[in-house]
């Protein structure tokens, strides 16, 4: 087939069913329909793959040189890079900054220190003074 045609994300994420599977890898549109049963991770790993740019899903699994070898048979063009939406990168919300030692769970947490602490002191306490006492 040749690779010169030109495709939309839209018109490759209508291709995203088992007896339809395009996926969109490092820029080229693959029709992958006939290697669904084929593929040693399963037909829903690749099923889950459509409608979006799945290099980086291709690309973490680390497929061998034999399988991008396989892939120019699969190859059916191109896709039109503007169609696909840029990664934003998340940014956390501005929060205010607060002293953690002012908090009541900072408060109980010393408290659950402090007083069996006390306790056990003044059992070591009672145990010296009656015993300073019986002799």
């Amino acid at each position: 087939m040749s690779s010169s045609k030109v495709f939309t994300l839209e018109e490759v994420a209508k291709h995203n069913t088992k007896d339809d599977c395009w996926l969109i890898i490092a820029g080229k549109v693959y029709n992958v329909t006939k290697f669904l049963e084929d593929h040693p991770g399963g037909d829903d790993v690749l099923l889950s793959s459509t409608a979006k740019d799945a290099t980086d899903d291709f690309e973490d699994v680390g497929h061998s040189t034999t399988a991008r070898a396989m892939m120019d048979e699969y190859l059916v063009g191109e896709i039109d890079a503007t169609t696909i939406p840029t990664k934003v990168k998340y940014t956390p919300p501005k929060q205010p900054h607060y002293n953690q030692d002012k908090t009541p769970e900072f408060i109980i947490k010393i408290l659950q220190f402090l007083v069996p602490l006390a306790i056990l002191g003044l059992a070591v306490a009672v145990r010296i003074y009656t015993k300073s006492e019986s002799t």
